[in-house]
């Protein structure tokens, strides 16, 4: 069959690369790619937002099955698009994915439901958040309503931060529409887990536990961005976590989406907070995390087409899914000032033998005369896979030693909780 990734970041370069691995795909073609994509994949200069085009392309070529990387098309209702045009397409409906694109509706459901978050208020009026943070205090997280790449998550751990962000939200509209509503919630310890689930809207099969960098600079300090790199497994989704995960949280949501006719089939992604209690809810998202899909995919052994077509045929549950008893870690390189302003256009070198095991995903490179450049904030995804943790640290960070572009920066510490909780 023909295939169609939309996307064209480090993430899609991920589900290209596992998808050409089924002997049942013939061709990939990935909507709109990058630079990297371009030798696993024929590139489109389609937008991942551009709905009709995607959808004229899908019927004029035969694509058999698209998969969608990106929450933007997601939320703009391609799934139902191409449904209604009888194409076969991975993904949540657009009520669906909901649950990522509105942080308040996500947070309701979770009130409604019973399943354990933080404790919240929803604002549309910045003269009243202002007022409810003086009252409540600090620390708290202040979080856009609507989608805004990664980055619309401002954790406040005083006073005058938290009114900063509600300006830099609501006033100064820095992420535009995705600040109409604002939710304000309780700042929740512990450690971060994503945890990732195939689910055809009755099974919920997860995925392999792994930890997002959000924070810019190594300690986790500077603002959030995207996600500076993850490792799969993550040690503190313990067996016990799992079962309060899968119990409390995962199947009770698929079975709340079902409840309120936003019935949910594609991948599930739970952001948790874990601490002595066990896991609480920070977010859901509709799709494959960025880059947790790079090193969770790269320890995926079942053929990922023979997956998503049990999940588009409801049967799920009657299939075995199988990963590697190995470790995979992913660093991005980002460039110079993200997640604010940066530049484009800088020469990467060394992007040729990383070593054996690891792959460079791309995220924002472009090809330019002759040569493979900066076109993005978060640029490589160096991902590594080894016998466990400790040797797929060394890898990743040994090939990372090898490319360079100017003003590359790149968290140092990727797994040093890992390597913390294994000792």
């Amino acid at each position: 069959m023909r295939v169609l990734v939309v996307g064209g970041g480090g993430r899609e370069h991920a589900l290209v690369w596992k998808l050409k691995q089924s002997p049942r795909v013939t061709k990939v073609y990935c909507a709109p790619g990058n630079a990297g994509i371009a030798r696993d994949a024929d590139c489109i200069h389609i937008k991942a937002e551009d709905v009709q085009g995607l959808l004229n392309f899908a019927l004029k070529n035969e694509i058999g099955l698209t998969v969608v990387g990106p929450e933007a098309p997601l939320n703009a209702g391609i799934v139902d698009r191409f449904e209604a045009a009888g194409l076969k397409i991975f993904g949540p409906s657009q009520a669906a994915a909901e649950i990522e694109g509105s942080k308040v509706l996500s947070k309701e459901i979770m009130a409604r439901y019973g399943i354990p978050t933080a404790s919240y208020a929803v604002f549309t009026d910045p003269a009243e958040a202002a007022s409810y943070i003086k009252r409540t205090g600090a620390p708290c997280v202040v979080k856009a309503d609507g989608l805004a790449a990664g980055k619309g998550v401002i954790v406040a751990l005083d006073e005058e931060s938290a009114l900063d962000a509600v300006r830099s939200i609501m006033m100064d509209k820095d992420f535009g529409a995705a600040g109409e509503r604002l939710v304000v919630e309780e700042r929740l310890s512990g450690e971060e887990v994503s945890i990732l689930a195939f689910t055809d809207g009755v099974s919920v099969v997860p995925m392999i536990a792994s930890q997002d960098h959000k924070r810019a600079y190594d300690n986790d300090e500077g603002p959030n961005t995207g996600g500076m790199g993850a490792y799969a497994p993550a040690p503190v989704y313990t067996a016990d976590v799992h079962r309060k995960t899968m119990e409390e949280i995962l199947i009770p949501m698929v079975q709340a989406m079902n409840n309120e006719g936003r019935t949910y089939r594609g991948v599930i992604y739970a952001g948790l907070m874990v601490d002595e209690n066990g896991p609480k809810v920070l977010e859901f998202n509709a799709r494959f995390g960025d880059p947790e899909a790079q090193p969770v995919l790269m320890l995926l052994e079942t053929d990922l087409v023979d997956i998503i077509e049990a999940i588009l045929e409801k049967r799920l549950g009657q299939i075995e899914i199988k990963w590697k008893e190995q470790a995979a870690v992913c660093v991005v390189l980002a460039s110079g000032g993200y997640p604010g302003s940066y530049e484009k256009g800088k020469v990467i070198k060394g992007l040729e033998n990383p070593g054996g095991e690891v792959l460079v995903f791309h995220a924002g490179t472009a090809a330019k005369d002759g040569d493979i450049v900066t076109a993005g904030g978060r640029v490589l995804g160096v991902t590594a896979a080894g016998s466990d943790i400790p040797s797929a640290i060394e890898r990743a960070y040994a090939a990372v030693e090898k490319i360079h572009f100017d003003g590359m920066h790149y968290r140092h510490d990727v797994g040093r909780k890992a390597l913390e909780r294994l000792k």
